[in-house]
């Protein structure tokens, strides 16, 4: 399964780039560092952290990045099908259903949070917040597998 998932993930890139042609363009603008600046995000602290000067210039490469979480989660909710086809451990399941869990967060975030309304700190902190949710949805699943398998 990991080859597939690998072959699946470089056609994936492919197909982005392909559909996308001014990508590359874009990815070069989005990183050069003149592109960015740095905003205090904790005045007590002093803390600042880099952020793009124009957000919205780099609306192409959030809608790809939003188009990569959809069709990856997809892609891996058809894994997990064969996962249970396959009769996996459930561990391997747990950990698919908390990546399913963070993908299709990760494209609802793109889209409500960079797309909509361009809001970069935010955008970051939710990922990191699902980072945790997938955690929790991967002990929820491992709890109830444990659960049916003691019952």
């Amino acid at each position: 399964m990991s080859a597939i998932t690998i072959g699946f993930l470089l056609v994936l890139v492919g197909m982005l780039f392909v559909v996308n042609p001014d990508l590359p363009n874009k990815i070069i603008d989005f990183a050069r560092p003149e592109s960015f600046e740095l905003k205090t995000v904790a005045t007590s602290l002093n803390v600042s952290l880099p952020i793009p000067k124009d957000l919205r210039a780099h609306l192409l490469m959030y809608r790809t990045a939003e188009q990569f979480c959809l069709v990856w989660a997809v892609f891996l909710v058809a894994m997990q099908g064969v996962r249970f086809i396959l009769g996996v451990p459930a561990r391997s399941k747990a950990e698919g259903f908390g990546n399913i869990a963070f993908w299709f967060g990760a494209a609802y975030f793109v889209q409500t949070l960079l797309v909509d309304t361009t809001k970069w700190f935010e955008f970051w902190a939710m990922i990191v917040a699902l980072v945790g949710v997938s955690l929790v949805v991967r002990g929820l699943f491992l709890i109830v597998a444990w659960k049916i398998h003691m019952d």
